[in-house]
């Protein structure tokens, strides 16, 4: 025997005519960030943010170790007595010691955010 024919209409599967694009749209960083679309602005944030924060730990560093050896010296009144090269010991600290401790910041800083540039560099061809 044969199923009885029905009055009921036969399914219809209804689709949207962009279900054949892709699903995933791939980011190109680089356009973003020249198009100074929001992506773009996300990925520039957190370069600044990251060269930001690199900067204010380099001058805290400095005005711990630098603007500290003054006070270093009045909680340490003996030191004031200590003579180099004919010279008082706070003197040629700030004097001249400060110079090549400068230089090592200044050096270590430089390749930090050289470094930070090369991973957002990184990050920008990954994706």
């Amino acid at each position: 025997m044969s199923p009885e024919p029905t009055d009921e209409p036969r399914r219809t599967r209804v689709t949207s005519p962009r279900s054949a694009a892709g699903r995933s749209r791939r980011v190109n960083v680089p356009s973003e960030i020249d198009a100074q679309t929001r992506i773009g602005e996300i990925y520039m944030t957190s370069l600044l943010r990251a060269q930001l924060r690199l900067a204010l730990l380099v001058i805290g560093a400095l005005v711990v170790l630098v603007a500290g050896l003054p006070l270093y010296f009045l909680a340490f009144p003996a030191l004031n007595d200590v003579v180099v090269l004919g010279m008082p010991l706070a003197w040629v600290l700030l004097g001249f010691a400060v110079y090549p401790l400068l230089v090592v910041v200044a050096w270590i800083y430089v390749r930090a955010a050289e470094r930070n540039e090369r991973d957002f560099a990184d990050v920008v061809e990954r994706s």
